[in-house]
């Protein structure tokens, strides 16, 4: 992996925070690393805060991580399922604890999902949103399921969840709770946003995918249609698992966006052609 100079000095020079907020019943892990605007990465299901790093944000980000409810640090509540709307009001509730008033977004998989939810109930705490490998539709809809054919006979301790499964067992409070984590995750149903919901986003929201993620490319491209200010990426020879894999391909597309001038000049036409300064 290949960091720049600047993530390099960013990594050296940054002071981390950790700690604990009692918010919803739950005593929710968090981390707070670098330094600038608040920007909120949120994890995908399986994931935990420290699965993967993102120095190349720190220089220019104050970035605040956690841990959703039954995943790494942060205990279950037994009595309560997953959802995306559940996490979305966890997050919004440690941003209040925190204190932070506005932030940018970077969800990763379901965790792109819980972005934009807070994105279309909570717009008053959203600058911008960028999702990587994100559903915003029902399954059907939104997935490859050739690519998916064989996940219906995984199990908790299936192979293919291996890298998971060993870190979340370093991490949590209770390390058998990985087969509930499981089975509550994969229990979850997520039949997505209405159009109407899709439309009434404000904020600008990158989607972000690979080429040869199982989540499919023309879903992508209908989300993007719907929302009003919209951005759409496809990262060429790329799966579901990008930013695991190469990270350094994925982050400085979500770091230009994320950090551009809201205002620019207009995209040119076929039309209006180049002008330097007033098209590009």
């Amino acid at each position: 992996m290949v960091y720049s100079i600047m993530a390099v000095q960013a990594m050296a020079e940054n002071k981390k925070t950790t700690g604990y907020a009692p918010i919803n019943g739950l005593n929710m892990y968090y981390e707070i690393e670098g330094q600038g605007k608040p920007l909120v990465y949120i994890h995908p299901a399986f994931g935990f805060t420290g699965l993967k790093s993102l120095p190349e944000l720190f220089d220019s980000h104050q970035v605040i991580c956690m841990d959703l409810q039954g995943h790494g640090r942060t205990a279950d509540l037994a009595d309560r399922p997953l959802s995306i709307e559940q996490h979305a009001k966890d997050i919004v509730a440690l941003l209040k604890y925190l204190n932070i008033s506005k932030a940018n977004f970077f969800g990763e998989s379901y965790g792109g999902a819980i972005a934009t939810m807070i994105a279309v109930r909570n717009p008053e705490l959203v600058d911008r949103v960028a999702s990587y490998g994100g559903t915003f539709g029902p399954s059907k809809d939104a997935l490859n399921f050739e690519m998916l054919k064989d996940v219906s006979t995984q199990t908790a301790d299936s192979q293919s969840l291996s890298f998971q499964r060993e870190g979340y067992k370093k991490v949590a409070p209770i390390p058998t709770d990985w087969s509930q984590l499981w089975a509550k995750a994969t229990a979850m149903k997520w039949e997505g946003f209405s159009d109407e919901e899709l439309s009434s986003i404000k904020a600008p929201l990158l989607i972000l995918l690979g080429d040869h993620d199982f989540v499919r490319l023309d879903h992508a491209v209908d989300t993007f249609k719907k929302i009003p200010n919209a951005e759409l990426a496809v990262i060429p020879d790329a799966g579901h698992f990008l930013l695991f894999s190469e990270p350094e391909r994925a982050i400085p597309v979500v770091k230009y966006f994320l950090e551009k001038p809201a205002k620019r000049e207009p995209i040119g036409t076929g039309g209006t052609g180049y002008q330097p300064e007033r098209t590009r």
